[in-house]
């Protein structure tokens, strides 16, 4: 099964279950989506990285 089938059958489960689709909607916005964080353009990976980097950077200051 390609990702294209996998699309397909996600949305037709959406229409199907429109409250669930909510429900998800809901817990990934309280818990997070580490993969959406990866997804898009270069310009997106490379501010990612930046806000990591600058967020332990930060923190390690804090240890002190």
């Amino acid at each position: 099964m390609n990702r294209d089938d996998q699309d397909k059958k996600q949305i037709e489960e959406h229409k199907k279950n429109p409250m669930g689709n909510f429900s998800d909607s809901i817990n990934r916005s309280m818990v997070g989506d580490l993969g959406a964080l990866t997804k898009g353009g270069c310009l997106t990976k490379i501010i990612t990285v930046v806000i990591i980097i600058g967020g332990l950077l930060i923190l390690s200051r804090c240890s002190y």
